[in-house]
C-alpha cells in the first residue's frame, strides 16, 4: 500500500498539470451537469415492511386516482373575541376564501368546514383542508405561495389566519452564514498549523473541489434516483470535513518530510505513502459506516449514506492525486515543518531551527508524558465524565418532526397551536384505518364492525363514519385520538387498534391497517430501533476487521470500538439535554423542544463510528510507526503525540467548525445533526483520543501490540507505517545518514 501510494504521489507531482487538468474538467462537467440537470422531483418517504406502508400502498391501489401521497394544507381561521366562526360575515368570509383555493392549480379538493363539521364546539375555530396532486416536496413554488397567500382576505376582514400542512414543505436549507463562518474558522486553524497561507489554502481548495463534484453530482442524479435536499447538505457536511482533514494530515506529513532534509517530490512520496495510506483506511471506515446505513432498509437513509459516502470517496481520491500535484505548484512556499520565514536563507540555519525545534518538546510530547504518569486517574476521569454526559440518552424519547416542533413564530406552529386548541391536542395527528374486506362475506357490515370496536378503545375522541371505494372492498376510518401525536398515549392507541385487528380479521374476514404521519413516525422509530444492533454489529465487526489488519493488533481495535461507543453515547446524551430537555438551548437556537429524531441514532452512530476511527487511524499508525522502528511502547505513544496531536487537534476543530455552521439552519433537523455531530467530534477527539487513548496504551504496554502468530501470518501486509519505503532512501546520502535520520524522526 505505502510503495503504491508513494508511487502515485510522485507520479502526481510530476505530472501535476495533467492531475489538475483532470480534476478541474470533472468540476466543470459536473457543474455543468448540475446547471442543466432537471428539477428534483418527489422525496418520497417511505417504510418498507412496515404496516403503516402497506395500508398506504393498499389505499393506493383501492383508491385510484385520490392522490394518497399528495400535500395537503390546512388553513385554519380564528373569530375575534365576542364573535363566532358561524356568523354570516365570517362565513362569507371563508367560503371567499374556499372558492378562491379551489381554482389553483395542483388542487384535488377543497373541503367547506360549515359542510364536514370542522367547526370548533365554541365556534371560535374552523379550518378548510387542501389536497394536492404531488407531494409536498414537488410542488410548485408558485402553489405553495398561492395557499400562503389564500386568507389575506380574511385577515382584513378581521379574521387571525394561520395555514399548516406538509404542503409548506420546501427543501432545507443549511446555515449559510454559518457555513461560511465555520470555512473561515477552519481557514485559521490551518493557518495556524500550517505556517503560511500557501499551505493552509491548499486543503480549503481541494476540499471545496471534492464537494463541488460530489454536490453537483447528487444534483445531477436527483431526479432519476429520487434524492432529496437533506442528501446533499449531509454530502457538504461530510465532504467538506473529512476532505479539509485529509488533505490536513497530508501536507502537515510533506511538512515532516522536507523537515528530514528530503527533496520535495520525494517528500510528496513519502506524504503519499505514509499519511496517505492512513486516509485511506480512515476514508474506508467513514464509507463502511455510511454505505451500512443501507442495511436499516429505509430507502431515505439509504441514499443519504451511499450519497455522502461517494463524496467520501471523492476526497481520498482527491487527497492522494490532487494534494501532491498541489504541492508541486507551490514549491518553495510551503516550508519544512519547524522552520521559521526568516532562517530559509541558509541550510545551515534552517537545519539548527530544525533541530532545535525537535528537541524542544511541544504541547503533544508534554502532555502525552503526563498522560503515561498518570493513566489511572486520566482513564478514570475520562470514562466517568463522559459516563455522566450520556446519562440523559437513558431518557431519550424519538420522533419525527412535525408543526408542533416548529418555533412559535411560524404559521405551521400557530395553526398547529389553533387548532389543538379548538379541537384537541389530537386533531393534529389523526390515524387513519384502512379496512381490507375484500375477503370478507359482508363488507359493510365488517366496516361498522371496525369503527364501533375503535370507539369502546382508551383515549379516542372521534371515529369517523367508513368511507368506502367505488368497489365497495375496501373503506377507510378515521379517528382522532385524545393525546397529541408524539405522545406515548397516542402510540398505545395505534398498538391497540393493531391488537383488536386480529379479533375483527377472525369475526369478520377484514384486515385493519393503521397509517397517517403518526403511524408511520411511529413504525419508522420501530424500525430504526430494532436495526441499530445489527447495524452496529456490522458497521464496528467490519471495521474492526479493518483496523486488525492496519494495526496488527486485536487490542488496539477493540479500545477503538469501546472508545466510540463511549463518545456517541455522551454525543446523544448531549443531544437529548439540549433539544429534548432545553437545557442551554437559547445558546443555539432552538425555540421549541420535543421528541429527538427518529434517525439521529442510528446515523450518529455511522457517521461519527466513521469520523472516530479517522482520529484513531491518524493518531495510533505513528504510535504504530514508532514502536515498528524499536522504541518502547510508552516512547512510541509520545512520538505519536509529538507528530500528530496538533494536527489531529486542528483537524478536529475544523470539523467541529464545519458542523457548527449548520446549527445556524432554520431546518430543525439540519440543526440537530450539525450540534450531535460537532459535539461527537468533540468528545471523541478531546476526551477520547486524545485522553483515554494513550491511558488504555500505556497500561497495556506491549500487550496492546500483541497479535496471535497464526493470525499474524494470515493477515495481509498493507505497510501503513511506510516500512517498505525504506528502499527509496536516497542512496547519495548514504546507509549512515539513512541511520541518523531514523533517529531523529524516533
Amino acid at each position: 500500500m505505502a510503495t503504491f501510494l508513494y508511487n502515485l504521489g510522485r507520479l502526481a507531482f510530476r505530472r501535476r498539470h495533467f492531475v489538475a487538468l483532470i480534476w478541474v474538467a470533472l468540476l466543470t462537467l459536473a457543474g455543468v451537469g448540475a446547471a442543466s440537470a432537471p428539477a428534483a422531483g418527489t422525496t418520497s418517504f417511505s417504510i418498507p415492511g412496515t404496516e403503516a406502508q402497506k395500508a398506504f400502498d393498499l389505499l393506493e391501489q383501492r383508491f385510484p386516482g385520490a392522490s394518497a401521497d399528495g400535500a395537503t394544507g390546512r388553513i385554519v381561521f380564528k373569530a375575534p373575541d365576542g364573535q363566532k366562526m358561524t356568523d354570516a360575515d365570517n362565513k362569507a368570509t371563508v367560503a371567499r376564501t374556499v372558492k378562491e383555493l379551489g381554482g389553483g392549480t395542483e388542487v384535488v379538493s377543497v373541503t367547506d368546514p360549515f359542510t364536514t363539521n370542522a367547526v370548533s364546539k365554541d365556534g371560535s375555530v374552523a379550518y378548510t383542508s387542501v389536497k394536492y396532486e404531488v407531494p409536498g416536496m414537488e410542488l410548485a413554488d408558485s402553489t405553495r405561495e398561492s395557499l400562503e397567500a389564500a386568507g389575506d382576505d380574511a385577515r382584513a376582514a378581521g379574521l387571525t389566519v394561520d395555514v399548516g400542512g406538509d404542503a409548506l414543505e420546501a427543501g432545507a436549507e443549511p446555515g449559510a452564514v454559518g457555513e461560511i463562518v465555520g470555512i473561515a474558522i477552519a481557514a485559521v486553524v490551518l493557518v495556524i498549523t500550517l505556517g503560511s497561507i500557501v499551505a493552509a489554502g491548499l486543503p480549503l481548495l481541494t476540499a471545496i473541489i471534492g464537494v463541488g463534484i460530489g454536490v453537483s453530482t447528487i444534483t445531477v442524479l436527483a431526479k432519476a434516483l429520487d434524492l432529496g435536499d437533506t442528501t446533499s447538505t449531509l454530502a457538504l457536511m461530510i465532504g467538506l470535513a473529512v476532505g479539509i482533514d485529509y488533505a490536513l494530515f497530508i501536507v502537515s506529513r510533506y511538512r515532516n518530510e522536507l523537515a528530514e532534509g528530503r527533496d520535495r517530490e520525494e517528500a510528496a512520496g513519502r506524504a503519499t505513502g505514509t499519511a496517505g495510506s492512513a486516509v485511506v483506511f480512515a476514508g474506508l471506515t467513514v464509507v463502511i459506516a455510511l454505505a451500512g446505513l443501507a442495511v436499516v432498509n429505509v430507502p431515505m437513509l439509504t441514499k443519504m449514506g451511499l450519497a455522502a459516502a461517494g463524496t467520501v470517496v471523492i476526497a481520498v481520491l482527491i487527497a492522494l492525486t490532487m494534494i501532491p500535484a498541489m504541492l508541486g505548484y507551490a514549491g518553495r512556499k510551503i516550508r519544512p515543518a519547524g522552520e521559521k520565514r526568516k532562517s530559509s536563507k541558509g541550510h545551515t540555519s534552517s537545519d539548527a531551527a530544525t533541530s532545535q525545534k525537535q528537541a524542544k518538546p511541544n504541547m503533544g510530547t508534554r502532555w502525552a508524558s503526563f498522560v503515561i504518569r498518570r493513566p489511572v486517574a486520566v482513564l478514570v476521569l475520562g470514562v466517568v465524565g463522559l459516563g455522566a454526559i450520556a446519562l440523559p440518552a437513558t431518557q431519550l424519547e424519538l420522533g419525527l418532526p412535525d408543526d408542533g416542533s416548529q418555533p412559535t413564530s411560524t404559521t405551521q406552529r400557530r395553526a398547529y397551536d389553533t387548532l389543538s386548541e379548538g379541537f384537541g391536542p389530537g386533531f393534529n395527528g389523526p390515524l387513519m384505518i384502512v379496512v381490507d374486506a375484500k375477503d370478507s362475506d359482508d363488507p359493510t357490515a365488517a366496516f361498522g364492525d371496525v369503527a364501533d370496536g375503535i370507539k369502546d378503545l382508551k383515549d379516542v375522541v372521534t371515529v369517523t363514519p367508513p368511507a368506502p371505494n367505488k368497489a365497495g372492498d375496501t373503506a377507510t376510518i378515521t379517528v382522532i385520538p385524545n393525546s397529541k401525536p408524539s405522545s406515548t398515549q397516542t402510540e398505545d392507541l395505534v398498538h391497540a387498534i393493531r391488537d383488536k385487528g386480529s379479533d375483527f380479521k377472525a369475526d369478520t374476514d377484514a384486515e385493519v391497517l393503521v397509517t397517517g404521519t403518526t403511524a408511520m413516525n411511529i413504525d419508522f422509530s420501530q424500525k430504526l430501533n430494532d436495526a441499530l444492533v445489527p447495524y452496529l454489529a456490522l458497521v464496528v465487526g467490519l471495521a474492526f476487521l479493518l483496523l486488525i489488519v492496519v494495526f496488527r493488533s486485536i487490542l488496539v481495535p477493540l479500545k477503538a470500538a469501546l472508545g466510540f461507543l463511549l463518545s456517541v453515547l455522551a454525543a446523544l446524551g448531549a443531544v437529548v439535554a439540549v433539544f429534548q430537555w432545553g437545557w442551554f438551548s437559547g445558546l443555539i437556537g432552538v425555540e421549541e423542544t420535543g421528541p429527538i429524531m427518529s434517525m439521529m441514532p442510528i446515523f450518529m452512530v455511522g457517521v461519527v463510528f466513521g469520523l472516530a476511527m479517522d482520529y484513531e487511524v491518524f493518531l495510533v499508525t505513528r504510535m504504530r510507526e514508532a514502536y515498528v522502528h524499536g522504541e518502547t511502547p510508552s516512547q512510541a505513544v509520545v512520538t505519536g503525540f509529538r507528530h500528530s496531536a496538533r494536527v489531529v487537534v486542528a483537524a478536529a476543530i475544523i470539523m467541529m467548525a464545519v458542523f457548527g455552521g449548520f446549527i445556524s439552519s432554520g431546518e430543525s433537523m439540519i440543526k440537530m445533526i450539525g450540534f450531535g455531530l460537532a459535539i461527537a467530534v468533540f468528545f471523541d477527539a478531546f476526551v477520547v483520543r486524545m485522553a483515554i487513548v494513550p491511558a488504555v496504551l500505556a497500561l497495556l504496554g506491549k500487550k496492546a501490540w500483541w497479535l496471535p502468530k497464526w493470525l499474524d501470518r494470515a493477515l495481509p501486509n498493507v505497510d501503513v507505517e511506510g516500512e517498505g519505503l525504506r528502499v527509496h532512501d536516497d542512496p547519495a546520502k548514504g546507509s549512515d545518514a539513512d541511520e541518523d535520520r531514523e533517529l531523529v524522526r524516533v
